[in-house]
């Protein structure tokens, strides 16, 4: 997939096109329908598939109070959308200056100059130029001026429910650590990433080892407790019990602290960037008697994890 991080880089000559625009945050399996859809307009017409997003939340820089914490960083946004299969990602910086220009300038500067737009596909929301005053009928009439048609999307919604898939969506379920239905949501297992640092060692001295991540982390944390998961180091995957949380039995941990013990496999992970994709919520963040008990839980944790990800019994 081609890659632009400003209209400036995108070479000249690009497309004819078939573009979507919008956040993409999550790259959920709405996201992926619509992207879906371009694809085979732009196979069709023989058009290049092209996704046009921002760096950022429009509500970052218009309403910052507002905002709402981020599914995916820029990097793993790129990431997922290449795994869409569009031919081009064009990430534009969402600045003071882009948010006041006007519907027609958006249309001329982005869809006609830079990307020779001939369709482009839109949700029934759909806004653009100052102050959202854009609506898919001002883009009809600018493409009827300019030679593109514009396709709306319908909704999507969630297998199994009458509710839209959407981003929001995920992160209330992320919130809940409801994270199986976040899956199904998201079309994938949601994950974060983020570099392995050094911890207490209190795991160690329990017999659990623990790669913490540092809070440097990409992606949006699920609720506190204990998870089945994966981390996958340098393309190889390993199974693991992860805890999010301050760990109450200690005293002196950092809220939403993420650490997992891998099974069956000595790592030095210092200093790696890992990623960790989440199976299953196992049980919440309590409070044990002392460290013999959470030894006791955490033998009970990894045990139910094992069965889950398909690892034999500990020996």
């Amino acid at each position: 997939m081609q890659f632009y991080d400003s209209l400036e880089k995108v070479p000249a000559g690009f497309g004819p096109s078939a573009v979507a625009i919008g956040k993409f945050d999550g790259v959920h399996a709405g996201h992926r329908k619509v992207i879906q859809a371009l694809r085979a307009r732009a196979s069709a017409d023989g058009l290049t598939a092209t996704a046009v997003t921002f760096d950022r939340h429009p509500l970052s820089l218009l309403r910052p109070e507002s905002c709402p914490e981020p599914l995916l960083s820029n990097a793993q946004k790129v990431e997922r959308l290449a795994t869409a299969g569009l031919d081009a990602t064009i990430m534009l910086e969402f600045t003071r200056e882009f948010s006041e220009q006007s519907p027609e300038t958006f249309v001329e500067t982005i869809l006609v100059d830079a990307l020779n737009a001939r369709i482009v596909l839109v949700g029934s929301d759909f806004r653009f130029g100052v102050k959202g005053s854009g609506t898919v009928d001002t883009l009809r009439e600018l493409g009827t001026t300019h030679g593109f048609e514009v396709v709306l999307i319908d909704d999507v919604v969630a297998d199994g429910t009458e509710r839209r898939a959407s981003s929001t969506w995920v992160r209330e379920l992320l919130a809940a650590g409801e994270v199986e239905k976040a899956a199904e949501v998201l079309g994938q297992l949601p994950s974060i990433r983020s570099t392995v640092v050094h911890g207490h060692e209190r795991g160690r001295a329990l017999g659990y080892p623990t790669a913490n991540l540092s809070p440097a982390v990409e992606g949006f944390i699920p609720a506190d407790g204990v998870y089945a998961a994966w981390y996958t180091v340098d393309g190889e995957r390993y199974g693991a019990a992860v805890s999010i949380g301050n760990n109450p039995t200690f005293e002196g941990v950092p809220d939403k602290t993420v650490e997992g013990h891998l099974f069956d496999v000595t790592l030095d992970l210092y200093d790696t960037t890992v990623e960790v994709a989440f199976v299953k919520y196992i049980r919440g963040m309590r409070k044990f008697s002392g460290m013999d008990a959470l030894a006791e839980q955490m033998a009970l944790d990894e045990a139910e994890i094992r069965a889950l990800l398909g690892y034999p019994p500990k020996s």
